[in-house]
C-alpha cells in the first residue's frame, strides 16, 4: 500500500482518497515501462493485484487503458508485453509503401477484395463520373514489419484507369502504378480524420480487439490536373498508430 510523507498535507489527502485505485496502479506502471524495452512482458494480473492490493478487475482497467493508449500489447495465449512505440506518419500526399519505407519500416499488403461496383451518387461526384457508372474498389490490409497497421478500401473511376486491375499486386504501391502505367502525377488530397470502434471483422483483420479505438481517415485525391483520382477510406489501429503534421500560420 502507498504510504503518506510527513510534507502531504490535506490536499494530498483529498486527492488521494478521491484519486480511482486502477489510477495509482497505471501511473506505476506508466514509470515501469519507461524503463523496460519493447517486448519486455509486464507482470500477471494475479501478482499485480496481490502487490497493489487491488481487485483483478481494477488491474485489468488500468492494462485496457494503457493497451487503447498504445503502451501495451497483448498477444492472446502469451501475455501482455511493452509495446513498441507508435508510428509517427506525417500528413502528406503519399504512398502507404513510401511512408512506411521513410519510418524504416517493410511494408507489404494483403489484398483482399478487388471488386468492379456501380457508383452511387455521393461516391461519382468524388470521383468526377456519372451515377452507376463503373469503380473500381480495391480493399487492403496494410501491414508493417508484417504487422496489421490498417484496413484500406480505394476507390478509382475504371473508365479512366482500365486494365488498372492487371497491375494491382499484393506488395504493389498504387501511387508507383498510377505514375507509370497511367501517367498520373498525384497534386493534392483533402483528408479528414475521425475516431471510430473496430467491428468484429475490423478488430479479428487488425488483431485487435473489438471496441478498439481506431483512426478514420476519408481522403479525396487529385492529380496535378485537377482532376479526381480516388477515394479512400482507411481505418488505422489507434494504439500503434499517430499522425504528425506541421502548422502555419496563415
Amino acid at each position: 500500500m502507498l504510504e503518506m510523507s510527513d510534507a502531504d498535507g490535506p490536499d494530498t489527502v483529498v486527492r488521494a482518497q478521491r484519486e480511482p485505485k486502477y489510477w495509482g496502479l497505471k501511473r506505476h506502471l506508466l514509470d515501469l515501462l519507461g524503463a523496460m524495452p519493447p517486448g519486455s512482458p509486464i507482470p500477471t494480473e494475479r501478482s499485480l493485484a496481490t502487490q497493489f492490493d487491488v481487485s483483478r478487475t481494477t488491474v485489468r482497467q488500468a492494462l485496457a487503458e494503457l493497451t487503447v493508449e498504445g503502451r501495451l500489447l497483448r498477444v492472446q495465449g502469451k501475455g501482455t508485453f511493452a509495446a513498441e512505440p507508435k508510428v509517427a506518419q506525417r500528413l502528406q500526399l503519399s504512398s502507404y509503401t513510401e511512408d512506411m519505407r521513410a519510418q524504416g519500416r517493410e511494408p507489404s499488403s494483403k489484398l483482399l477484395e478487388v471488386a468492379e461496383i456501380p457508383a452511387e451518387v455521393e461516391l461519382a461526384r468524388l470521383l468526377g463520373v456519372r451515377p452507376g457508372a463503373k469503380v473500381l474498389r480495391l480493399h487492403r490490409l496494410r501491414l508493417a514489419d508484417g504487422e496489421p497497421m490498417a484496413l484500406e478500401s480505394t476507390h478509382l473511376p475504371l473508365g479512366r484507369f482500365r486494365g488498372l486491375r492487371r497491375f494491382v499486386t499484393d506488395g504493389g504501391s498504387l501511387y508507383q502504378v498510377l505514375r507509370d502505367r497511367f501517367g498520373v502525377e498525384m497534386g493534392h488530397a483533402e483528408e479528414t480524420i475521425e475516431t471510430a470502434l473496430a467491428a468484429p471483422h475490423e478488430a479479428d483483420l487488425l488483431g485487435a480487439d473489438i471496441g478498439m479505438p481506431m483512426l478514420l481517415l476519408s481522403r479525396h485525391s487529385f492529380d496535378a490536373e485537377e482532376k479526381p483520382v480516388e477515394w479512400v477510406r482507411s481505418l488505422y489501429r489507434g494504439d500503434r498508430y499517430k499522425f504528425v503534421t506541421t502548422l502555419n500560420r496563415p
